[in-house]
């Protein structure tokens, strides 16, 4: 049997962002029952080169929120990248969720032929729906919020395999 489009994207990608609003609320309680502000972990970072943990959520956000957008054929919303707070950034994964929840399998289904083209700084990236799916959405989604994750991680919240997973049903 096989899988769809739709079925491939959606669960999984909501699944990880309300994963991620949990880590979110775990490294915001380390914050306040430690008493440090929260933007120290806010604008954290594993190395100097790398985007803070804000910017992490908002790429993972963005990523997702165009994917599912480019895959049914319309344009991707908008979205400030101005958080600088936990609610603020929960309000965004929350909002991205539920955007995603708002698509039908046939607004995605079908969609693997579909030309995808994403315009970066460095050029344009041209893709079949099936491949910017699984060799750009989902990748560049796992990796934003695993580098959220391995960010809290490294500055001392308490975080497990779990908190990543989320609750198997």
């Amino acid at each position: 049997m096989s899988i769809s489009m739709y079925q491939a994207f959606i669960p999984g990608a909501v699944r990880a962002l309300e994963n991620c609003m949990e880590i979110l609320n775990k490294v915001a309680a380390h914050a306040e029952a430690r008493k440090i502000d929260p933007s120290v972990f806010i604008n954290a970072r594993l190395a100097p080169d790398m985007f803070p943990l804000s910017r992490q959520i908002q790429i993972a956000s963005d990523t997702v929120k165009g994917g599912v957008a480019r895959l049914a054929g319309e344009e991707p919303p908008k979205y400030e990248d101005n958080e600088t707070t936990f609610p603020e950034l929960i309000a965004r994964l929350r909002k991205t969720a539920d955007y995603l929840k708002s698509f039908k399998p046939a607004q995605i289904d079908g969609s693997e032929d579909r030309p995808i083209v994403i315009k970066m700084r460095s050029g344009e990236l041209n893709f079949s729906g099936q491949n910017y799916l699984t060799g750009f959405v989902l990748p560049n989604l796992y990796f934003h919020i695993t580098t959220t994750y391995a960010i809290a991680r490294h500055n001392g919240v308490d975080l497990g395999k779990k908190d990543f997973l989320g609750k198997m049903d």
